[in-house]
């Protein structure tokens, strides 16, 4: 039987309004692929992703390499909204690492990432500037750093409109990049070493 976002629940009604759509994996994750980090390579097995029912969450275990979880669907302007958590570590010194994709190629050669990392969130990429793809990085223009500490949950709201794409931590637009080329894309989480939580994975068309 097909458990509907059973991780999801607790949030579907607000995501059910104002033209929310709730868009995590079910059981099967038929809607979601798994990308190598750089793209090209065969993904290891088994899955480094799986849902805890119990928590209500989708959890990257972050021992299986360098890879992204993509959304099966593209779209143009949109919100894309995620909870992420990373597991705190006993190491004080750890650089926990991971991210949130939007306006993805299909293989991930062009991406647009919200970062997030101890030291702050905000929006880099390789993305197409007169048709060529180039390297971009907003960590030096980040407005202020809202991550809270690992174990505490954050909220990341990016959203793509026309040119734009900004990056709102918890609740504050920190990240801005106006200069987008590419025109719609996939959305999808990030694998980069590190266990990491998601929970109310939500897109809303423009």
């Amino acid at each position: 039987m097909r458990i509907l976002s059973l991780l999801f629940l607790a949030g579907a009604a607000w995501a059910q309004g104002d033209g929310w759509t709730e868009i995590a994996p079910d059981a099967s994750f038929s809607q979601w692929t798994r990308i190598s980090i750089p793209p090209g390579k065969v993904v290891p097995q088994p899955s480094q992703w799986k849902l805890d029912p119990a928590a209500a969450t989708l959890v990257c275990e972050g021992n299986g390499g360098h890879e992204m979880l993509r959304y099966n669907t593209p779209y143009k302007d949109l919100v894309f909204h995620v909870e992420w958590k990373f597991t705190k570590l006993p190491d004080e010194k750890a650089k926990y690492n991971s991210g949130v994709f939007i306006r993805n190629d299909a293989q991930g050669e062009i991406w647009h990432q919200a970062q997030t990392t101890a030291a702050g969130g905000y929006l880099f990429g390789n993305t197409l500037v007169g048709g060529v793809a180039q390297r971009f990085n907003l960590a030096a223009q980040m407005i202020e750093n809202r991550i809270l500490p690992a174990g505490e949950w954050n909220t990341y709201d990016i959203t793509a409109k026309g040119h734009t794409i900004s990056l709102s931590v918890n609740g504050k637009v920190v990240s801005e990049f106006t200069q987008a080329e590419v025109p719609e894309g996939y959305v999808a989480l990030e694998a980069e070493g590190y266990r990491i939580e998601f929970r109310n994975v939500r897109v809303k068309p423009l």
